[in-house]
């Protein structure tokens, strides 16, 4: 039978840990209801900014954009990964790292050269410990990124694209679905792909957004008045529906984050509660059995003083 002042020290120590495992999760939730009003409120702005995208395109306007254009070059590509600085999340930064490793693999298969920017200090040293510096490295994004920092690295991105250094940029980071779901995912930002709206929503086909709005596609009849132009009005609106693409990958990352720490710290309070009741029991047959040892040893003593 083990030491009956062993099990309590041990014990104790396990409802300290529980006391901090439960803080810990109680922090995560109220990070967590924040990250996701922000999340949801870019969910609304990009869809709705995707669908004025989307019912340009569907305005009979015979007019394009660079950042639209898929690249025949197989040059440059740049692959960022958004994971945690803290740990203590379950699997959320490992189910990142293996999405990233292989897509790196077949990226570098495909183009001449491949950047690799990494978010987040799990991700920096996991990636550096199988041998994958990051060409860039961020740090400064915690449950609350601010879109004048991802700004920042957008418009970088926006100036590489145009100038030709970039051909392609893909980001691995988990998309936020749901309370109950968030999936690691792989998106391409550049180029931004077709103005249909079908990028964003795969049941969506061309010429719905059109026909919503009170017209039918292709018919030639403009649904809009552009001043001074279309074509001047996508310059502004093309690029703003990539920073708030790329922002709203950081929200969701952020808040998938804290979903999964909150998930971790609650299901580690459950077991350090289960452990508490086992060794409780453990230490109370101890005790019983230190007790009814001494007590034999008393009856012995008064028998052989007898």
């Amino acid at each position: 039978m083990a030491n009956a002042r062993a099990l309590d020290k041990r014990r104790k120590s396990v409802r300290n840990i529980r006391k901090i495992t439960r803080t810990m999760e109680l922090i995560a939730t109220a990070r967590f209801k924040k990250a996701m009003d922000r999340a949801t409120a870019a969910t609304a702005y990009t869809g709705r900014i995707t669908q004025v995208v989307s019912d340009l395109a569907q305005a009979g306007l015979q007019v394009s954009h660079p950042l639209l254009e898929a690249r025949e070059s197989k040059e440059n590509a740049l692959l960022l990964v958004l994971t945690a600085n803290r740990g203590l999340c379950g699997g959320y930064n490992g189910s990142i790292v293996r999405l990233a490793i292989p897509h790196l693999t077949n990226l570098r298969n495909e183009y001449g050269r491949v950047a690799l920017e990494v978010s987040g200090k799990r991700g920096i040293n996991a990636l550096g410990f199988r041998g994958l510096e990051a060409d860039e490295s961020y740090l400064h994004f915690e449950d609350q990124p601010k879109f004048v920092e991802v700004e920042e690295i957008a418009d970088r991105y926006l100036e590489d694209f145009a100038s030709g250094r970039l051909d392609r940029l893909d980001v691995v980071y988990t998309r936020f679905v749901s309370i109950s779901r968030q999936v690691a995912t792989v998106e391409t930002l550049l180029p931004i792909g077709s103005l249909d709206g079908t990028d964003d929503d795969p049941k969506a086909k061309p010429g719905d957004a059109a026909k919503d709005a009170g017209g039918a596609a292709g018919d030639g009849d403009s649904m809009y008045e552009f001043l001074p132009s279309a074509e001047s009005i996508l310059e502004e609106v093309v690029p703003a529906s990539f920073r708030v693409k790329l922002f709203k990958c950081f929200l969701d990352a952020a808040v998938s984050e804290q979903i999964a720490r909150m998930v971790a710290m609650k299901s580690a309070t459950e077991n350090a509660g289960e452990m508490i009741k086992q060794l409780s029991m453990t230490y109370n047959r101890a005790r019983q059995s230190q007790i009814t040892g001494e007590i034999m040893e008393i009856i012995g003593g008064v028998e052989a003083l007898g």
